[in-house]
């Protein structure tokens, strides 16, 4: 077997310290056309990125909780999926002393830390089975911060209030939020499913690169018209008013029961930090 553990340590690495190109790119279009305070902030995000790539630390101090996406390969056996969980728990170990990853989690009624980020469900991990990948596995690191995390929402909306309950409860939760999640953020958005699968789906929608759009035409048009709104709120850099607030809007939608209409809002800071490796065994 491929050494699993050493590639979940180089995914939180990579993760943790280098922007991607595509977030780099938003944000330096961001700060060309801001002024004042935003821009002074959004030049501050890029030298504090060169900083973090230069002396090989993280970008933030706030290192997330380690989520992770799964993607298994039909030819893979329920022993070796087995195997590959208790690999990834491993690297993460690893990363946290090696990295190194501030320990995040803890027990939610004691808040006792243990030090690792794993134990209690932790890491916290995705499974999805693909019919592309045989022999296969595709890790997706994605550190999740407090800030943004924080901001989550679930709304059970009636089928009548429908696209318009949508987009009122979208802007709502972004306005309400103002400068907590650290913006400019970028925005995952779940429609359907049940409650949790509408938040599943929001946080897996924030794995898609920027200028990534929904291939059904009317849900890519939707992602257009709400990113369009958000930066109409004024909330701006770090909630100090701007034309930016959003980078990016994605959206993915499943099913749901006749008599509902879940939607599920995950919001990620202006660090949006992830790393994906595809690995043969």
């Amino acid at each position: 077997m491929s050494n699993i553990s050493e590639i979940v340590v180089e995914l939180f690495k990579e993760a943790s310290i280098y922007l991607p190109d595509d977030v780099k790119s938003k944000l330096k279009h961001a700060e060309e056309i801001e002024c004042g305070a935003c821009k002074d902030t959004l030049q501050a995000i890029e030298l504090n990125n060169k900083i973090a790539e230069t002396k090989q630390i993280p970008l933030c101090q706030d290192t997330g909780v380690p989520v992770i996406f799964l993607k298994i390969g039909t030819g893979i056996s329920s022993e070796r999926i087995i195997e590959i969980i208790k690999e990834i728990e491993k690297g993460v170990k690893r990363a946290t002393a090696e990295v190194p990853l501030r320990p995040n989690v803890v027990n939610p009624i004691t808040r006792e830390n243990l030090g690792t980020n794993t134990g209690m469900g932790a890491p916290f991990i995705n499974f999805e089975f693909s019919e592309n990948l045989n022999n296969e596995i595709e890790i997706s690191v994605f550190p999740k911060g407090a800030g943004s995390e924080n901001m989550s929402a679930l709304k059970m909306l009636t089928p009548s209030e429908g696209l318009m309950g949508i987009k009122k409860f979208v802007l709502e939760t972004v306005a309400n939020a103002g400068g907590k999640p650290c913006p400019p953020i970028v925005l995952g958005i779940g429609i359907g499913g049940t409650a949790d699968i509408s938040l599943k789906l929001a946080k897996k929608a924030l794995l898609r690169d920027i200028g990534n759009r929904n291939p059904e035409k009317t849900i890519e048009n939707l992602e257009k018209e709400l990113l369009d709104s958000i930066n109409q709120l004024g909330i701006g850099t770090m909630g100090l008013g701007g034309k930016i607030t959003a980078l990016d809007v994605f959206i993915e939608v499943n099913g749901c029961h006749t008599a509902s209409l879940p939607v599920g809002i995950c919001i990620q800071c202006w660090a949006d930090r992830k790393a994906k490796r595809k690995i043969k065994l």
